[in-house]
Order: C-alpha cells, then structure tokens, then sequence
C-alpha cells in the first residue's frame, strides 16, 4: 500500500482481496436443509411465491444451453472494448455498447444516466520498461491508472529508497532528481503447492454455519468494554505510511523521473496495479492523515485535476523483476532503466455515467415498482476486467436477455444497472441510489443518522448484485434479514445442493451496500473464488481466459429465475428493521 492512504488501504483489502477469506470468516452460512422455517422469518401463513416448474425450466433451457450468449457479452466487453477505467474513453464506450445492446433486445429507457462530477479521465497510449544495464532485459511492468507521463524515453539510474526511519529518509534529499526510484521492500514469494484454484467444499460451508450471529452495526459494545484501542501493528502500520508520504513528497519536490513499486500480491509475472499515488499534506499525527486523531486535511484523489502536479510518473513491477534489481543493487550493482510512459487526460466530461434498461411490468397495480439487478462495468486498467467486472454485467445482461427470449411477461419493472465509479468508492450506485431512493443523513450530536427518502424508495422490492469474479453461484448473503430466507431457500432449490447456502452475515466491498445502506433489500450472492483474489482480482491477468463459461452461464440462469420470480410474487422482497 506504498503511499495509498489508509482509507485507500481499507477500501482495497477489504474490498475483494479478502471477499474469499477474511471476508467470510465470521459469515452466518444457513444451509437450506438445516434452518426451520419459521426460525428465520416466515409466518405459517405466509406462503412464498415460485415460478411454476415448467417456468424455471424454460429459463434453464434458454440459459444453460447452446443459446447462452453470456460469453458473446464478455467477449466484447473485454476482447473488443478492454480496460474500463472511470471516465476513460473505454468506460464510455462500454456504457453506449451496453446501452445500445439491451435496446437492440427490447429492453425500453435504456439510456445512460449521470451522476458526480466525478472527475478527469485517462488512457494510456504508449509504455515501454527494460533494464539497460549492467545488462539488458525486459520487465513485467503497467503503469498506474491517472500517472502523468514521463518527459519522452527517460532513461536514468536506479535508486531503491531504503527506508524504515526519518534518519533512513534524510540520507536520500538532494539526491533523487532525475532518477528512478523503488520504493517498496522486496516481497518473499513461496512456492504455489495448492494451486490458484479454489471452489468451496462442503466442511468449509458447514463450518461457516457454526459461527455466531455477528452483532448489528452500531450495536453497544459490551459493559465493561471502552473505545476501541488502536493495536500497536495497526499503530505500526500508520506510522510507516506516514513516512512514505513524506518520501513521495520529497521524490515530487526534488523532480525524481518515475515511481515504481512491487506488486503487493501475485507471482508468475501476475502483477496487481490500480492508481497512481499523489503527494498529500503530511500532518505530524499519522491518525490525522486518514480522518482520525484530529487536524484531517483534505486529500486529493489522482482523478482530481489539482491533483497532477503533486504526482510524478509511476509504475508497478512484476515481484520477480522487482526482487531482482533490488537484490543487484544490493550486490553493489548500479542498474539503468529506460522508461518510456505516455498518457492522456480526458476533461471535457467530467461526469459519470450508469447504464441503465427495463423491461416493463405488466401489472396495473404492480408496474410501478421496481427490481433491480447489477454490476459494475468500470474496472482498473492493467487488463480487459473480465473478472472484475465484465463478469457481473454480462451475467446481468444475460439473465434479462433470458427473459425476454422467453417470452416473460413480469408484473413489476426489470431494470438493470451497470454501475460507473464502484472502484473509487461505490460511486455511481450510491450517487444513483441517493438520487432515486434516499440517503442517510447525519443527526444531532449525539443522535443516530436518519433516512430521508426519495421518491422511490418505496417501490423498490429487492435490488440483486453480482461482483466476485467467475465463480458459480453457491448461495446468498442476506445481509443480516433472516426474512428473505424462504424465498432464497425456494428459488435455489431447483439448481441442486451445490447452490444452497444462505448466509445471515453481511459481505462488503460492492454496489449492494449503496442500497443496504438505506434499509433497502440488497443482495450480493455467495460464489466460488476460483482465482480471483490469487491471479485476476486488479490484476494484469484479469481477461477472457481466465472465464468459467459454465459458471457464469448457471449465475446468469440463477439471477433470471430470481429477478423474475421477485417481479412476479404478490408481496415485496421484506425489509429488513433500520
């Protein structure tokens, strides 16, 4: 996390390097065939609503089949377009294909809708890396999305920024102009005997079931207990990220000519890369540099215009390449690089867009209410986001294209989302949600937030999300309502024991939580990681191949059976209390 803030850190661990570990261990996992029904929510007299049985066969049918377009989808939107970055050439391409795609099917209001500002695109038009000397060899390298270019080739010496204290820092000033600078620590790699791969066993659900219901957020901590205490690793922690902020302000101040940093994760010349690092004011508390501790200054995101001229060009290397050079320079070695980065800022737009399409409701009285179903199309620029998210759309995009070749009449409006800004901060779904269902607002002192409703907020019955990669459906976080329990339990049913697991608990780190936020029922389902976090999550292996087409024409065929059966049952999806 060189010179990223800690909310950047936070965002980024929590968001979906830890969706198949840390993230589910303390998940509520609900098996189908061991929670009593009316344990969970359901009253004896309730009774759920399911698609007739010829229904949900049709929809496998159209889905599971040689019909499937789900990898058409994908091949477009990775192959043809690429990289989505927000506000980039791409993204916008992509929202136009989308929208022009699902109008082409039937689909009416398909239109793209804007939300921010946000701020200033970016595209990459040339980019090149190799050592020169004491001996020339190519690295595995991309630079950081937002980077600024370097002044034509640039080819300079070497300089791994060795340090660990202020006294360690004071030894490089003066000396860094002009020069190519490494600043991460070299990352120990151990040999892969498990494999990327991963699909959840049984044991690992089940053991996820025994784990206790998590308290609700905000909930009092224990008599006894007082504020949380920062732990001295996390204190740690902070206080290094304070240093490496002042170095890349001095590596700004003194001109040096390119930033590179290790990749944090991956090995086999998997490298993970995401934004460019901006020099920020750098207050004496390290709490304060990341909204705590008091005297917070504002910070600047690499998107931001302002934000170009504390930035120097930057790139991040393959760990084995990486490792290298630092271990020849520890060797006494005085390697050269020859660099070359051009980029281009987009400003003549700086909003951000959504896609959006319906399929109209059919009911008189039920019309006007709303299913929702997404993904977000942005992704990070290093490869095509197939994984992250191509994914979800195309599976989105498929499930509605199921309905409609099948000839479906839903009594509620289908709309699909295709989200903009999800990987700066969830930003067009909670810009959208605010705009069409509400917000929470802060109280007084002392006193809880509270909801300010928009328009719609009430017509919405359930909003459906897909963003984990490749992996095949395998349950449902329910984010904390035991209610929806008997309509996930129903509709998972005819798609065998592989997919029937319900979990209590809430998972993090995508567009359903703009929607969860506000007490609306929002859904991310539970997949297999496949390799997501070990190979393709932001990574420059993110593309096509690495796609599951059976998985991702199941997930495609289980969203269609959901959002169908939801637009069609009598009641709304149950909301869970605020």
């Amino acid at each position: 996390v060189s010179f990223c803030s800690y909310r950047h850190y936070v965002h980024f661990k929590r968001r979906k390097t830890m969706n198949y570990g840390k993230k589910l261990m303390g998940a509520i996992v609900l098996s189908a065939l061991m929670v009593p029904t009316l344990a969970i929510g359901q009253t004896s007299s309730q009774k759920v609503y399911t698609a007739p049985a010829d229904v949900i066969e049709k929809i496998k049918a159209e889905g599971m089949g040689d019909r499937s377009q789900v990898m058409q989808l994908m091949s477009y939107l990775t192959d043809v377009i690429g990289g989505r970055l927000t506000n980039s050439p791409n993204m916008k391409r992509a929202n136009e294909w989308t929208r022009d795609k699902m109008k082409s099917w039937g689909m009416t209001n398909a239109k793209l809708e804007s939300w921010g500002p946000f701020g200033r695109g970016w595209s990459l038009k040339a980019f090149s890396a190799e050592v020169r000397s004491p001996q020339s060899f190519p690295v595995i390298a991309y630079p950081k999305a937002w980077s600024p270019s370097t002044k034509g080739t640039v080819t300079a010496d070497v300089v791994f920024l060795n340090i660990k204290t202020e006294e360690d820092l004071a030894k490089y000033k003066g000396t860094l102009k002009d020069k190519i600078v490494f600043i991460s620590p070299e990352r120990k790699l151990d040999a892969d005997f498990g494999g990327c791969g991963h699909r959840f066993t049984d044991e690992e659900l089940q053991k996820m079931a025994e784990a206790p219901m998590p308290a609700p957020a905000g909930a009092p901590r224990p008599q006894g207990q007082g504020a949380p205490q920062m732990n001295p690793q996390m204190m740690e922690r902070l206080q290094r990220m304070q240093l490496q902020a002042k170095a890349l302000n001095m590596l700004v101040e003194e001109g040096a000519a390119v930033l590179v940093d290790n990749s944090g994760n991956g090995s086999g010349g998997t490298l993970f890369v995401s934004s460019a690092a901006v020099a920020q004011e750098v207050p004496a508390n390290p709490m304060a540099m990341f909204g705590g501790g008091g005297g917070a200054t504002r910070r600047l995101s690499a998107y931001q215009k302002e934000a170009e001229a504390r930035m120097i060009p930057q790139m991040t290397m393959a760990t084995e390449d990486y490792n290298r050079i630092v271990r020849m320079i520890g060797w006494g070695e005085k390697p050269q690089m020859t660099v070359n980065i051009q980029t281009q800022y987009h400003d003549d737009d700086l909003m951000g867009y959504n896609t959006v399409a319906e399929i109209p409701g059919t009911d008189p009285s039920l019309k006007e209410q709303l299913v929702m179903l997404g993904g977000h199309l942005d992704s990070w620029h290093g490869s095509t986001g197939a994984t992250d998210n191509a994914a979800g759309c195309a599976v989105m995009m498929e499930a509605v294209r199921i309905l409609i070749a099948s000839g479906f009449k839903p009594r509620r409006t289908i709309r699909v989302a295709l989200w903009s800004g999800e990987e700066q901060g969830l930003n067009g779904s909670r810009e959208y949600v605010k705009q069409q269902f509400g917000e929470m607002k802060p109280g007084e002192p002392g006193a809880p937030p509270t909801l300010s409703k928009a328009a719609n907020y009430d017509k919405l019955s359930a909003y459906y999300n897909i963003d984990n990669g490749t992996g095949r459906v395998r349950g449902v976080y329910m984010q904390g309502n035991p209610m929806v329990a008997p309509y996930f339990k129903a509709w998972l049913e005819p798609f065998g024991a592989g997919a029937k697991t319900l979990t209590i608990s809430n998972t993090g780190g995508t567009d359903h939580l703009s929607f969860d936020r506000i007490g609306l029922p929002g859904f991310q389902f539970i997949q297999d990681p496949v390799e997501y976090d070990t190979r393709t999550h932001h990574s420059n292996q993110d593309n096509y191949d690495r796609i599951q087409a059976e998985d991702m024409k199941f997930n495609a065929t289980v969203l269609a059976a959901f959002v169908y059966q939801t637009a069609m049952m009598n009641e709304q999806m149950p909301k869970k209390p605020m």
